[in-house]
């Protein structure tokens, strides 16, 4: 599970009892060293480690800026400080989660301690006058599960977050002609929310073929025997050969060009260049946990990584197509691609053969896993962005050619209205983990509206709650 470090930012306000605020920000700081979070402490900024003082905002904003978090959290101690707390959030901009520990019992004098809760009302709505976005973790004790899963839940969110913010997909050539879903608006893309593209033609990927067959043998011949030992392979030994160094050429000229996802033109001018589908190269990169999506959809590439980084890169995800219904479940369809998907996500061992409408070698055969799974898409057109999100679970269903799952979903011809009236198109993202309340989240500080194609948006707020 990848680590995301965030600012611990506990705050108090002085008409309420000070010791008892250090003390559960103590209590805190402890269970957060229990549950393993990297978090970058306040304790340096003043004598009791809390936030309320205008003086120290600078100090803490230069202090979580070199340290690099990637959001911001701020338990109230007591009431807490509302406004130094929102000043430094419009500062950081970055996720902020807001969260107080339940309060205890009043005294037999009726002295209230800490009164946490009444403090979150008040830096809930000064954060709305300030216009930050914020999290909210509902009031409980550090002891509740709803504190460690709400926990976990935003450092998911802070990491989507951060990869949304720092998107550049090495992009293989232009999109084939005949497929104008895929065209994306590359400037827009840039202006309203920073994700870049380097392009490259495909000379430039045949070329770096040929160097890390004549400099990097030694690369290429890893990634066949790692093939040969977890794959079936229905393919002549050069072209397993070819496909390995098209598998380290794309990684290469990511490297060389920064970029954190890919996406390719994957037919038909490449099979000319080199002779093979890239599909089992893909499946190898999306492996590693470098997302490479088909036909050049930069949309495609884009949902990848932020699905990937809602399970905080812990579990691989499947670009898919929507293809056909099932014959036998009326809200059953078909994910199916000519054989992308990282081997992890095969419940066999997959094969690398011929796909089911080329006559070239390079394409994976395997079906995957059942069970829940998550799928989504971000895409837009006129100016407006939007993810779509949803459910579903693996069935069974008749064998077909390429990677592919067959999948239940609660109403396919609500989703299949949603997918024909857009934004989106027939492609979509696939991953064996429920995301969607993250993705959700996550939403809010991205500038993208969240479309949930089932009405669950109640529940998935619900879940975010601690519910």
């Amino acid at each position: 599970m990848k680590k995301v470090k965030i600012g611990f930012v506990p705050t108090r306000r002085s008409i309420f009892s000070a010791p008892d605020a250090i003390k559960y920000a103590n209590l805190t700081r402890k269970k957060l060293e229990e549950l393993g979070v990297d978090f970058v402490d306040i304790t340096d900024i003043n004598e009791e480690g809390l936030f309320y003082d205008e003086g120290d905002r600078e100090a803490i904003r230069a202090k979580f800026t070199a340290a690099g978090v990637k959001g911001l959290f701020f338990p109230h101690g007591n009431f807490g400080t509302e406004y130094v707390c929102a000043r430094l959030a419009k500062d950081m901009g970055l996720p902020v989660l807001l969260w107080g520990p339940r309060d205890e019992r009043p005294e037999e004098n009726g002295v209230r301690l800490r009164d946490s809760q009444c403090g979150l009302f008040a830096t809930g709505k000064v954060l709305r006058r300030f216009r930050v976005p914020f999290t909210y973790m509902t009031n409980c004790r550090l002891e509740d599960e709803e504190f460690t899963r709400g926990l976990f839940n935003f450092l998911a969110v802070c990491n989507v977050v951060d990869v949304f913010r720092h998107i550049r997909i090495l992009q293989i050539g232009p999109r084939p002609f005949d497929f104008w879903s895929t065209m994306c608006n590359e400037g827009e893309l840039l202006e309203k929310f920073n994700i870049q593209l380097s392009p490259i033609p495909l000379s430039e990927l045949t070329s770096m073929m040929k160097t890390v067959r004549a400099d990097h043998a030694d690369e290429v011949q890893e990634v066949v025997d790692y093939c040969t030992a977890n794959m079936n392979i229905c393919v002549k030994p050069e072209e397993l050969n070819t496909i390995a160094a098209l598998k380290v050429a794309i990684r290469k000229l990511a490297d060389q060009y920064g970029c954190n996802a890919g996406a390719i033109q994957c037919w038909n001018a490449l099979q000319t260049e080199i002779g093979i589908m890239p599909c089992a190269a893909n499946s190898l990169l999306n492996e590693e946990g470098f997302p490479v999506v088909c036909e050049t959809d930069i949309h495609g590439a884009i949902t990848a990584l932020l699905v990937e980084a809602a399970s905080l890169n812990e579990t691989r995800s499947f670009f898919a197509d929507w293809t056909v219904r099932h014959p036998d479940n009326e809200n059953g369809e078909l994910l199916q691609h000519c054989g992308p998907w990282p081997i992890s996500v095969a419940q066999e061992k997959p094969t690398i053969g011929y796909p089911l409408a080329f006559d070239h070698p390079g394409a994976v055969e395997a079906q995957a896993k059942f069970g829940d799974v998550t799928l989504a898409r971000f895409d837009g057109d006129n100016g407006e962005y939007s993810m779509l999100l949803g459910n579903a679970k693996g069935v069974e269903g008749p064998y077909t050619k390429g990677t592919y799952l067959w999948v239940e979903v609660q109403n396919l011809k609500r989703l299949e209205a949603k997918l024909v009236e857009g934004p989106y198109i027939h492609h979509c993202v696939g991953i064996h983990e429920n995301v969607v309340p993250v993705l959700y989240e996550a939403c809010k500080y991205i500038g993208v509206a969240p479309d949930l194609y089932d009405p669950i948006e109640e529940d998935v707020k619900a879940y975010l709650r601690g519910e």
